[in-house]
């Protein structure tokens, strides 16, 4: 594994040792971050502070004269850079009237696919009320909707059927968790109900996220934290490739119902990724459950069973 040190941004001494600090971040516990890292968490920060300063006065100033300010998603192109990734985009999306379907690896793909093409996100709730976090996501309009909030499922398909009949290109990560970009999980289709039936135009986008050869290092997964996996991104030395593939859009119309068409979004992501990796996919080593998982015992490798709930951003499909 000749990319183990240079991909965990933890300076690890050998390839080793790198590859347990990663077994150990999946099982929960806190990755080691070198001086050298630690410089460069900061040196991120801080960048990523003074591109907020500047772009959100423009964001405002510009909102005052006219609607569809391009700030916000300038702001997270040059954020995704800052955090290391490298993004390269193949296909051509849609701009408008347009509900893109991705695989879901990390919370940089967030950053990725609004940096490449404005669109708005499905995120949970609770991330409406986060310090900063939830103030910068209703920058790009996302739709905040309650997971657990069963009874308000139809209100929530009416927040996407609005934000859809306003034009807006919406992301659904349907996998409902963030995997290690060597498997796809089965897709959850209750957001897709928003095209049962499609609103007049709308077409559905696939999208491959695809970090390649260290996508299981930059992978959110198993009992790790959110702020465990930033250090570690943000402590990485170097840049890392990120490939948002726009694949062949369709029309749900040609679809009978939001499983249908979930089953052919998957299809098609799963064909992407696997010529991609170049090898079939593997079975996810997580436990994953729609609302609450089930201890498990631990397995071999960074696939460790995980005991509580992994709800990431935009994940609520």
């Amino acid at each position: 594994m000749p990319e183990v040190a240079e991909t965990t941004g933890t300076d690890a001494p050998n390839e080793g040792k790198a590859w347990e600090l990663r077994v150990a971040a999946a099982r929960g516990e806190t990755t080691p971050i070198s001086i050298r890292g630690w410089v460069r968490v900061v040196c991120r920060a801080l960048a990523l502070l003074v591109l907020m300063i500047a772009f959100v006065p423009l964001h405002y100033l510009f909102r005052a004269f006219a609607y569809g300010s391009p700030f916000p998603m300038l702001f997270l192109r040059f954020a995704a850079r800052i955090s290391g990734a490298k993004v390269e985009v193949k296909g051509t999306h849609l701009k408008r009237d347009v509900f893109y379907v991705a695989n879901h690896v990390s919370w940089l793909d967030i950053l990725s696919m609004a940096g490449a093409c404005g669109t708005a996100f499905v995120a949970k709730a609770e991330l409406a009320t986060a310090p900063l976090v939830g103030w910068l996501a209703s920058l790009n309009r996302t739709v905040f909707v309650k997971r657990e909030h069963r009874m308000g499922v139809a209100e929530q398909i009416n927040a996407l059927k609005e934000a859809l009949a306003d034009n807006w290109a919406v992301t659904v990560f349907p996998e409902g968790t963030t995997t290690d970009g060597q498997s796809l999980l089965p897709f959850k289709t209750s957001m897709l109900s928003v095209l049962e039936p499609p609103p007049p135009g709308v077409l559905v986008q696939p999208v491959l996220l695809d970090y390649g050869s260290v996508a299981e290092w930059i992978g959110w997964i198993g009992d790790e934290s959110g702020l465990n996996n930033a250090k570690r991104v943000l402590a990485r030395k170097g840049t890392f490739p990120l490939r948002v593939e726009f694949l062949e859009p369709f029309s749900p119309v040609e679809f009978r119902g939001r499983k249908a068409i979930g089953q052919e979004s998957r299809r098609r992501i799963e064909e992407a990724l696997c010529e991609a990796l170049g090898k079939p996919l593997r079975k996810f080593a997580h436990d994953v459950a729609p609302i609450r998982y089930e201890k498990g015992d631990a397995v071999d490798g960074v696939g460790v069973k995980t005991s509580q709930p992994k709800v990431r951003d935009g994940a609520d499909t």
